[in-house]
């Protein structure tokens, strides 16, 4: 018998499925603020699920999840635990820098990157919604910040 506590268990319920990343999902555009935040929701809740499965330390990975969209081009975007939201915008996905201005209010970053205020997480997806083909979970990405730099998770 070992001294050590037991590891800690997730929910039953959220450990269900295989111990690797989801396939990338068919996006079902979302109509308003409630299906924005139970999206949010749901989402947060299976992310961590996924983390727990994969045992990542989530304190030096960029978990999170890629928004492929219809028009090309990828959205990587993570919550950091100050609340800070961060979008990597991949060049091809450029075109939507307009919509997050204005879903957000924020002004496009000089870099790929862009740090978002928490309480423009439900805007920015409900401006999104319409123009994602697919989601999927990252469990590692390092956000770009200009040239050669990056944040480490």
């Amino acid at each position: 018998m070992s001294d050590q506590p037991p590891e800690p268990l997730f929910p039953d319920d959220a450990v269900s499925g295989a111990d690797t990343i989801p396939a990338p999902r068919p996006w079902i555009a979302l109509q308003n603020v409630h299906e924005v935040e139970t999206w949010i929701e749901t989402y947060n809740r299976e992310l961590q699920a996924v983390v727990w499965r994969n045992k990542l330390n989530t304190a030096n990975a960029g978990q999170g999840i890629c928004f492929t969209l219809e028009l090309g081009g990828e959205i990587y975007l993570h919550t950091t635990a100050e609340g800070q939201v961060l979008l990597d915008v991949t060049e091809e996905a450029e075109w939507v820098s307009p919509v997050v201005s204005a879903a957000t209010g924020v002004q496009a970053p000089a870099g790929a990157v862009w740090v978002l205020p928490q309480d423009t997480l439900t805007q920015l997806i409900l401006g999104l919604s319409g123009m994602i083909a697919t989601s999927q979970f990252v469990l590692k990405h390092e956000y770009r910040i200009g040239k050669g730099q990056r944040i480490g998770f």
